[in-house]
């Protein structure tokens, strides 16, 4: 990754797909179709909506905030390219109704979250967190969800 995105040690996991540098209210990026209105994650340059297929998006900041709408416990390591911890400690992921765009986006539970707490409609909110050391030691950060 360039050094420019580099923030005191750290960098995004996936440029442009959330705001940096971080801050106190990190938010996912995502595309808006300018002529149906529609949303998309991951950021795109065209509309998804196969009614509209519109060429004007825009780059727009998701809602931080949803519902929990499903999650799972991975207890398997996933191939690369994700990089796990050694030795490997099983993770849930979720997948959020974002408040205002009423879509879906996955993310990682956010770490100390204990998952026998989760309820399916409760509310998250997206937090950034570490996911693993690079070969440079900078912390490489990634987005994650955790109870409000």
């Amino acid at each position: 990754m360039p050094e420019s995105t580099a923030v005191q040690g750290q960098v995004p996991a996936l440029e442009g797909w959330f705001t940096w540098p971080p801050s106190a209210e990190p938010a996912l990026l995502g595309s808006r179709c300018k002529a149906c209105g529609d949303y998309f994650f991951p950021p795109t340059t065209y509309c998804r909506n196969p009614r509209c297929m519109g060429a004007d998006v825009e780059t727009v900041p998701l809602s931080r905030r949803g519902k929990l709408w499903t999650y799972t416990i991975n207890y398997y390591q996933p191939p690369l390219p994700y990089v796990a911890p050694t030795p490997f400690v099983p993770y849930a992921t979720a997948a959020i109704e974002l408040d205002k765009e009423k879509m879906k986006v996955q993310g990682m539970v956010a770490s100390g979250v204990n998952v026998e707490s989760l309820k399916i409609g409760m509310e998250m909110e997206l937090v950034l967190e570490v996911l693993y050391r690079d070969g440079e030691g900078r912390q490489v950060m990634v987005w994650k969800f955790r109870p409000v």
